[in-house]
């Protein structure tokens, strides 16, 4: 039996910094061995964990502590999102979509190291080098013009980054979930349907989802102990219409049946058999143990992780 990932308070780094570039470094089953026995891959878990926590039966309008570098990145996002409208929708038909995808990504990634500097104090402006790659890594590949659970996991770990510099705190962890990345599931949400993005890496219907996981762990969590919805309401049309915008779980559910036709136990078997688990503990356990399993144990999805001074090897 798999154990199930425990939470565990983030390693901070502290001065001297000696921030670099950082490189893949995965390339074989080994080396996927080497990474899942390092304190690194513990400590990268345990931070997923202890955000699932920290939404446990809380809805997403739920008051939470926002400081101001959770305000910043909202914005960031918010601005990113921005960039999509920007676009006229002419550019934005599948004839230039390619084209535009291209062009939001190039605009995203030559505005980052401002991003950044939005948010870092200042003796840690040189950590850019560092965190820009995992940040302009999250928002799938502009050649493939694909978006899957390897570009999620690259957000997750600029999330752990600015933990791990103490630039987000603990007291963060509810409104990591609830407010940022949330706003960045709605940005996602907005490439993958404007711009046509494939799914990188996917499964087909053997998978969880084409191109997500961390919002059915964040999602299963809140679900939690809930007096009346259960897995199986999943299949109840007035529950997702009317608590999807509450939940990240129904949220996924419903935006999976608004892009896919056909029943639902047909093109997402994986997720119908969830629905059979009788409570949504088993579910957010079952899901952690899986993420640890299927995303950050298969080389093909890690061999585009990256590692330096931050996130070491």
């Amino acid at each position: 039996m798999t154990p199930v990932p425990q939470p565990e308070p983030v390693q901070l780094i502290s001065p001297p910094y000696h921030f670099q570039p950082p490189t893949k470094l995965i390339h074989s089953q080994s080396d996927i061995n080497h990474f899942r026995d390092s304190p690194t891959f513990k400590n990268y878990l345990g931070f997923i964990v202890s955000l699932s926590e920290s939404i446990r039966g809380h809805k997403l309008s739920d008051p939470c502590h926002t400081s101001p570098v959770i305000n910043s990145i909202v914005s960031i996002l918010q601005t990113l999102t921005q960039f999509v409208e920007d676009i006229p929708p002419l550019q934005q038909s599948s004839r230039y979509g390619n084209l535009a995808y291209r062009d939001w990504h190039e605009r995203m990634t030559e505005s980052s190291d401002s991003f950044m500097l939005q948010f870092l104090p200042e003796e840690m402006n040189s950590a850019t080098v560092e965190l820009t790659p995992y940040f302009t890594d999250s928002f799938g590949n502009s050649s493939r013009i694909d978006y899957g659970t390897g570009h999620e996991t690259n957000f997750a770990a600029w999330l752990y980054c600015l933990a791990r510099l103490g630039v987000i705190k603990e007291e963060d962890y509810h409104a990591v979930v609830a407010r940022v990345f949330v706003k960045y599931m709605e940005l996602m949400r907005k490439l993958q349907l404007v711009y046509s993005l494939e799914p990188a890496g996917s499964h087909g219907v053997w998978g969880l989802d084409d191109y997500h996981f961390l919002p059915y762990i964040f999602g299963a969590s809140q679900l939690v102990d809930h007096k009346y919805m259960k897995p199986k309401s999943i299949h109840n049309e007035d529950i997702l219409e009317n608590f999807s915008d509450e939940y990240m779980y129904l949220q996924c559910i419903q935006f999976i049946r608004k892009v896919k036709k056909g029943p639902f136990a047909e093109h997402s078997p994986m997720l119908d058999d969830i629905s059979g688990v009788p409570n949504w503990k088993k579910v957010n356990s079952g899901l952690l143990k899986m993420y640890k399993v299927e995303v950050m144990e298969k080389v093909p999805i890690m061999q585009h992780f990256l590692f330096g001074s931050i996130i070491k090897w």
